[in-house]
């Protein structure tokens, strides 16, 4: 499940590093290429709002398979694509398609039992976490080998690939879910307000993803502009220190099943908000400024893992919806740190904008101290099971306080 994931994430990248080449064979600027890109944030939140709680419901076979199918088609078109507006559409179809990663996490706490569910976690998070890297790099180097459109039709035939192996290996037992799907749309907003665990998660999380995000677009505005003038091509290199972040995420998968999700989140939040303090002064230095991402991403992947295993223990027989609610919000909030982090270096300059981001992180280190009671399932009909009101957000799964 976590290759599934991490080809499923990576295929709304391929196109990024092939900008250029993309605004060539379409005679359109780059600027509308860009345009165009932005179409798949876009559908991604409307798959996380939309297509994440169809594993609640359905079979996880079918759900991923007819998702990975349409992926392929998706890629397809956009290979095939010969002016601007098709160009956006197929990209936005393939931002929707690509959040089988959260589907697939959903689909791990669910058929995963108490004692182990954060450590599975970890491990799909690290697909996820992989995929985002090797995505750009992948559609870096097919861009070069076979031109953007061949890239695309690999990625496709991988997707399709990865539909005929969801059908045949992944649990064919259907979701325990019984409202109809509109209904659980509505009732993805209410969920906030009954369930305080699943509030605070979801604040606490989209505060570190907006300052992770921050941090990623104001390092490349800041790594562009003189004194610096790096390429493209060095500033995407910086990359390559998201890797000790899929490390993490597995390591702090096992930890947050021995110790608890409180103490690995607030871990975590603490090693990035100083290495965020650190990345304000030592952006001259590469070999430094390398480290500090590599730290800085390594405690916010640790705390994502910590902090969704939360989540999605809320009610392991159905719990896509809690997903759902919780990754809409933190993807807002990594969006608004994209726009803030590359409008802020040129407003505040690089060092305070990541003082900024430590602030962030620390506001989201008080919410992983505070303690919240779960509240009670109201809606055992709709899940199949009630949700456990009695465990502590933080506790080990398998475990007693």
């Amino acid at each position: 499940m976590a290759i599934a994931a991490a080809l499923g994430t990576a295929a709304i990248y391929p196109l990024q590093p092939a900008v250029s080449d993309v605004a060539d064979g379409l005679d359109i600027s780059i600027a509308q290429v860009g345009i165009a890109l932005a179409c798949g944030p876009v559908g991604y939140l409307v798959g996380l709002a939309t297509l994440v709680p169809l594993v609640d419901r359905f079979p996880p076979k079918n759900v991923l398979a007819a998702q990975f199918g349409a992926l392929a088609a998706a890629l397809a078109a956009n290979a095939t694509a010969g002016s601007l507006w098709t160009l956006g559409l197929t990209i936005g179809v393939i931002g929707a398609c690509s959040t089988v990663g959260a589907q697939l996490s959903s689909i791990t706490a669910r058929f995963v039992p108490d004692g182990g569910r954060a450590t599975a976690l970890g491990v799909v998070t690290a697909g996820i976490s992989a995929g985002i890297i090797a995505g750009r790099i992948a559609g870096g180097w097919l861009t070069e080998t076979l031109g953007w459109r061949g890239g695309l039709l690999v990625f496709a035939i991988a997707c399709a690939v990865a539909a005929f192996v969801a059908l045949r290996m992944l649990p064919a037992t259907a979701g325990s879910a019984t409202d109809g799907y509109l209904a659980t749309l509505r009732g993805l907003p209410g969920l906030f307000l009954r369930f305080p665990v699943l509030r605070i998660a979801a604040i606490r999380g989209a505060l570190w993803f907006f300052a992770f995000c921050a941090v990623w677009a104001g390092l490349a505005v800041a790594l562009a502009q003189p004194p610096y003038s790096y390429s493209a091509e060095r500033i995407g290199l910086y990359a390559l220190a998201g890797l000790l972040g899929i490390v993490a995420t597995r390591i702090a998968g096992v930890w947050t099943d021995r110790v608890g999700a409180r103490r690995v989140m607030v871990t975590g939040l603490v090693v990035a908000a100083v290495a965020a303090v650190v990345l304000a002064g030592c952006l001259s230095n590469p070999v430094a400024t390398l480290v500090c991402l590599a730290v800085f991403d390594a405690g916010l992947f640790a705390a994502q893992v910590a902090n969704q295993s939360t989540v999605l223990a809320l009610d392991p027989a159905a719990p896509a919806r809690f997903n759902s609610a919780y990754m809409v919000v933190y993807f807002v909030g990594g969006s608004l740190g994209t726009a803030f982090g590359a409008a802020a270096v040129g407003w505040l300059g690089w060092p305070a904008t990541a003082a900024v981001t430590a602030g962030v992180i620390g506001l989201a280190i008080l919410l992983s101290g505070a303690r919240s009671r779960p509240a009670a399932s109201t809606f055992p009909a709709m899940s199949g099971s009630p949700c456990t009101p009695g465990r502590q957000p933080d506790a080990p799964a398998g475990t007693a306080r």
